[in-house]
């Protein structure tokens, strides 16, 4: 018998017991697994322009050829869920029929089996936040380096391109929660980002949900930012109940708060995609 071809890139190993636990159930039984994904820092770089954001070219094919062999791959993201699929490349995708695209934190879902998204009225107070939002900025001299990103359920402020982004951040987190909290709205702190957006979902209950439509049996879950906290909670609150669980950290030295946290940390979306190529080989052979 001939032996078997090297794998040029080894299963990583989570470095918790309860991660351990998460893959070993994710590769025993795969057909009762969730696979969920942010998708900003996770399988597409972070990169000065939002709109310039696209899924690392190794992302879409070892998605499509993980798909197939798991219970269900969900794209858990705060963009509207339309930008991601396009900014994914995620339409008409072999391999990915099936694929759910969790947007706006879950109030927005786009299923490809039907290509359509489904998403709530606008929140009144993001319109009236989108009105008042570039006037509120120049009058606390916080226009300068910093830019309104339009998300359609939502707006963001980013301070990336500011002369100093983490100070620009902190200076911005205040005014804009008291203005967000005028409007009925809440402010998701990111990576060099504040959003402001209504309240009442975020990925950890849009994860939660999902798991439970699908009757899961174990999964993993990977994201990079604040935003991926929530996420992580509803994973470790599971795996108390007795679901298994696997936490992965697209690593990152500006959210250490995810990495503490993760059972296995990845340096980016390159290795994340890479990841996911080798759990779906280890899943074929």
């Amino acid at each position: 018998m001939g032996s078997q071809p090297h794998d040029p890139q080894p299963m990583p190993v989570p470095a918790t017991a309860a991660g351990r636990e998460g893959l070993e159930a994710l590769l025993r039984a795969p057909r009762r697994a969730v696979i969920a994904l942010d998708f900003d820092g996770t399988l597409a770089e972070i990169v000065p322009d939002p709109d310039q954001a696209r899924a690392h070219p190794d992302a879409v094919p070892a998605l499509a050829e993980l798909a197939p062999r798991v219970d269900a791959v969900a794209v858990v993201t705060g963009r509207p869920a339309g930008v991601a699929v396009r900014h994914g490349g995620f339409a008409g995708i072999p391999g990915l029929e099936h694929l759910v695209v969790l947007g706006h934190y879950g109030a927005e879902r786009w299923d490809a089996v039907t290509g359509i998204v489904r998403a709530p009225a606008e929140h009144p107070g993001v319109a009236a936040v989108r009105a008042e939002l570039p006037g509120f900025l120049d009058a606390i001299g916080a226009w300068r380096g910093t830019w309104i990103e339009e998300k359609g359920q939502a707006l963001a402020v980013h301070t990336r391109r500011a002369e100093d982004p983490a100070a620009a951040f902190e200076a911005l987190r205040e005014p804009l929660a008291e203005l967000a909290a005028r409007h009925g709205l809440m402010v998701e702190p990111g990576r060099a980002v504040l959003e402001l957006r209504p309240p009442g979902m975020d990925k950890g209950v849009a994860l939660t949900e999902f798991l439970t439509e699908r009757g899961a049996e174990a999964v993993l879950y990977a994201g990079d930012d604040l935003g991926d906290l929530a996420a992580y909670s509803a994973v470790e609150k599971r795996r108390a109940d007795g679901l298994p669980g696997l936490l992965v950290c697209s690593g990152s030295a500006e959210v250490p708060e995810l990495a503490a946290r993760a059972d296995l940390v990845l340096p980016g979306p390159a290795a994340v995609s890479a990841f996911l190529a080798r759990l779906a080989r280890a899943l074929r052979d």
